[in-house]
């Protein structure tokens, strides 16, 4: 990402810290990290949202807090040229003290639960719903590298696979193209009718396999879900992949700029109503607005807010056997369905008089 991403950020807070009469906000998150920088990273641990280098912006001063451990790779290969300055305790100094007394005396935001600083994490990923251009053209490429990732190790399945071994050829291609797995899920058979959240198992394919991959790569988050079936689909399979196609086609169509977000989910549930599946919205999550996170947050009937124009977001209605899952941009004439690589098996699903093509079982011998 570029300057103007970064530059970008840094307004939104220091007007952030204007409105809410701050003397600074301090960022500890990972997915932070990365919106303010520009791209960069700051984790050790990949099962932490916490980084190892929190970034403290004030009025007048951007400051890194790095362990002398850490600093000098933060300081060489994520914020050279971007003009921090450095508190570099001993790694056996305490963070949470190390940023008090730093912090003492000052009103602090933060995005994360500190003793003595204000917790304002829920106003500020709102500061980066909206993506620039330069983030726009970032999550293009990661959402190609992610769904083509995805889709090829559909095409290498082979019957007697595990799911943990779908798993491992699909975090290969992942990590070999830079991208960070946030969450793998693989299923088969009938695993895939019983659980909508299925991580892998020892269970081995036999005909049916489905595989969902959020993988991440300069802070954003690209979210996409494929399936694959050896020989004809059942009847019932193939009734219901269609008419999964139609409450996906309506809900990322009701994703327009303005539009409350909780109109979204009600025009979602009025069409799993319509498809004969009412209750089903309520045995899976729906999805929501993505960017920084695989979900910024889950979008209920009573969500906040509307949609924005250049928002991101993901929506993954299921019903009983199927799933649908992509990342879209909200743009001003229609939406741009980022892991559409057109190297896929599509539906034709007519909505509202437009056409949209929408991810279909790959079916194989």
């Amino acid at each position: 990402m570029g300057d103007i991403s970064v530059n970008t950020a840094l307004e939104r807070v220091r007007t952030f810290m204007d409105d809410k009469k701050l003397d600074g906000v301090l960022f500890r998150r990972r997915d932070f990290f990365s919106w303010l920088t520009g791209g960069k990273d700051n984790h050790i641990v990949n099962t932490t949202e916490l980084g190892v280098a929190p970034l403290l912006i004030l009025r007048d001063r951007k400051i890194c807090l790095a362990s002398k451990m850490e600093a000098a790779r933060i300081r060489e290969e994520e914020l050279y040229g971007q003009g921090y300055d450095w508190i570099t305790p001993e790694w056996y100094e305490g963070e949470i003290e190390t940023i008090q007394r730093i912090c003492a005396g000052k009103r602090i935001g933060s995005d994360t639960p500190i003793d003595g600083l204000l917790y304002v994490e829920e106003e500020l990923r709102a500061l980066r719903y909206v993506l620039t251009e330069s983030e726009i053209e970032d999550y293009r490429s990661l959402s190609q590298l992610a769904a083509r990732a995805v889709e090829s190790a559909c095409r290498e399945l082979v019957p007697g696979q595990s799911e943990h071994e779908i798993a491992a050829n699909l975090a290969y291609k992942v990590l070999k193209e830079g991208m960070n797995p946030q969450v793998i899920l693989v299923a088969t058979d009938e695993r895939i009718f019983r659980y909508r959240h299925p991580i892998p198992t020892d269970k081995k394919l036999e005909r049916y396999a489905m595989l969902v991959l959020c993988a991440e790569k300069g802070g954003l988050v690209s979210n996409v879900t494929r399936f694959v079936h050896f020989g004809p689909l059942s009847p019932e399979l193939e009734e219901n992949k269609r008419k999964l196609a139609q409450i996906d086609a309506a809900m990322n169509a009701a994703t327009r700029p303005g539009t409350p977000i909780c109109k979204v989910i009600e025009t979602g549930i009025e069409m799993y109503v319509r498809m004969g599946f009412p209750e089903d919205w309520k045995l899976l999550h729906q999805g929501g607005p993505t960017g920084y996170a695989s979900r910024e947050f889950l979008a209920t009937p009573d969500a906040k807010g509307r949609v924005l124009l250049h928002q991101a977001f993901a929506w993954n209605p299921a019903i009983r056997g199927i799933k649908s899952e992509d990342t879209i941009l909200v743009k001003e004439h229609e939406n741009e369905f980022l892991t559409h690589t057109g190297e896929w098996v599509y539906l034709e699903v007519k909505h509202d008089g437009k056409t949209y093509l929408r991810p279909d079982i790959l079916v194989r011998s």
